[in-house]
């Protein structure tokens, strides 16, 4: 009996050795051996961690140097491993994210590919538990039949008439806003905001209303809750999740913890709350516990939970992209003169003299739709998008097995001067001109049916802040101002956005 028990865990323990041999050893170096014989290299996998190790240090180092006010360095600094290997193994590279092969591409037309097929050629890559724990299992993580039902629903929020219903409001967090920057002012002719931290509160407090109906000092905590758990998550994300770490008390897992409980309970109340008071505000919230049909007609409804989940990945998703988009477009009109006051002189002759956008004249800011889109494309609030193989398929020129990982490096194509000439990385809204041909596509939300679905409130509250302040001021970016693009969901400037306002004299 004894040497039957001897002999079958000597089985399991033959067993384990050559399944990991398998999965960590013989897998990765047949997956490498096998786009090397496409001509496709990169960093040299390593058992177990990949390329995870240099990527961590890649972060650390590119995070620690400033860099001048140029827009390369968004590459440079947000995906520097990216930027690194591009330029050591080719803009078509592939690396290891622990034992998964991820490969790396820039070519727009195959990123345009992954996104748009809808069948089941490519998937989205699961969330680790950790950002499941961050983002919930809201639109960015479901799929299937319960995506397409949370999208149905939620879409009914961002149709453009709602979106132009909120201008009244977007005005109003404006106003508040430029009321602050006067009274820090005073009787100076010439003062410094930090932009980024106002346009956050300001984005906080216009979603605050588009989301649950309320004000942000209403909803204050929620929002104080998530920016925790971001920078958690942020430090997080560059690591190989290890399975059932979460489950450990360190002390960031107990400040998850704390985090999340806390989060759900606040969003928990409020959602209990509009549904009993039966609203017909046109808030997302609104929509989210509305009634609707199932597959088999009968009427149906969001568990609480699903409605929480969707709440807290808008306010993240929300908040950041547009907050950020309107700072890089402050920062670059600060250091483009010419732009601005182009931008200038056009709000007035549309917006008149109140200079207060209304829904029906902001698709008459032609100069403003230029200046916003040279901005996605330089400062895309998406650097990177991730895909999965299902299959064994053709990516352009390239066989690629199922299973590996497509890093859609959106910021590179974006920056890349075979596609936008010479000049890419400088800033030129006359690439959009309308009367241009042949424009090249850029993914700033995404593309296909998993695009953002907030793109179109991100646009209109962009160009309705940015025309009710360049009406009001000339500005440039303060000597105090350090260039260094930060990846957290999208780009932030890592040491804030410091701009020197001059208010103008009427």
């Amino acid at each position: 009996m004894q040497f039957l028990l001897w002999y079958a865990a000597l089985y399991l323990l033959m067993f384990l050795l050559v399944r990991f041999m398998h999965l960590y050893i013989w897998t990765p170096l047949r997956i490498q051996h096998h786009f090397k014989k496409q001509g496709i290299t990169g960093p040299g996998y390593r058992v177990l961690i990949g390329s995870t190790g240099e990527i961590k240090r890649m972060y650390a180092e590119a995070q620690s140097k400033p860099t001048s006010f140029h827009p390369n360095a968004v590459l440079q600094k947000a995906i520097p491993y990216y930027y690194q290997w591009s330029r050591m193994y080719g803009k078509t590279f592939l690396y290891w994210f622990g034992s998964k092969p991820r490969l790396a591409v820039s070519d727009p037309y195959i990123i345009r590919e992954a996104l748009v097929k809808t069948n089941s050629s490519f998937e989205k890559i699961e969330f680790s538990p950790i950002a499941k724990l961050l983002f919930a299992q809201g639109l960015t993580g479901l799929k299937g039949v319960k995506w397409a039902i949370h999208r149905r629903m939620a879409n009914e929020a961002f149709y453009m008439e709602r979106i132009k219903g909120g201008v009244l409001e977007v005005a109003a967090s404006t106003t508040k806003m430029l009321e602050k920057w006067e009274e820090s002012r005073g009787r100076k002719e010439e003062f410094e905001v930090e932009v980024n931290k106002d346009l956050h509160d300001l984005l906080a407090d216009v979603l605050s209303k588009t989301i649950f109906g309320g004000s942000f000092e209403e909803r204050k905590r929620i929002w104080v809750l998530q920016d925790q758990h971001l920078d958690l998550f942020t430090q997080a994300a560059r690591s190989v999740y290890i399975p059932g770490f979460r489950f450990l008390p360190t002390r960031n897992n107990r400040l998850r913890w704390r985090l999340e409980k806390e989060t759900r309970e606040l969003i928990r109340a409020l959602v209990k709350t509009n549904t009993k008071l039966e609203t017909s505000s046109m808030s997302l919230l609104s929509f989210l516990t509305s009634s609707y049909k199932n597959h088999n007609g009968e009427e149906a409804a969001l568990p609480v939970e699903e409605v929480v989940d969707e709440c807290k990945s808008f306010y993240f998703v929300g908040k950041e992209t547009t907050a950020n988009l309107i700072t890089w477009a402050l920062l670059l009109l600060a250091s483009n003169q010419d732009w601005q006051n182009n931008a200038r002189e056009e709000i007035i002759d549309v917006c008149c003299v109140s200079g207060i956008p209304s829904a029906a004249n902001l698709k008459d800011l032609k100069i403003m739709n230029m200046i916003l889109n040279e901005t996605l494309r330089l400062y895309s609030p998406i650097v990177l998008l991730q895909r999965e193989t299902t299959q064994k398929m053709k990516i352009g020129d390239l066989d690629v097995p199922a299973n590996t990982e497509l890093f859609l490096a959106v910021a590179a194509a974006h920056h890349d001067t075979e596609t936008w000439g010479e000049d890419a990385d400088k800033f030129n809204p006359l690439r959009f001109q309308a009367s241009q041909k042949g424009i090249p596509p850029i993914f700033p939300f995404g593309l296909g049916p998993r695009n953002c679905i907030g793109q179109n409130q991100a646009i209109y509250v962009a160009k309705h802040v940015l025309a009710m302040i360049i009406k009001d001021y000339s500005f440039a970016t303060s000597p105090t101002y350090v260039h260094s693009p930060h990846l957290l969901i999208s780009i932030r400037p890592q040491f804030g956005a410091p701009i020197l306002f001059t208010k103008i004299q009427k």
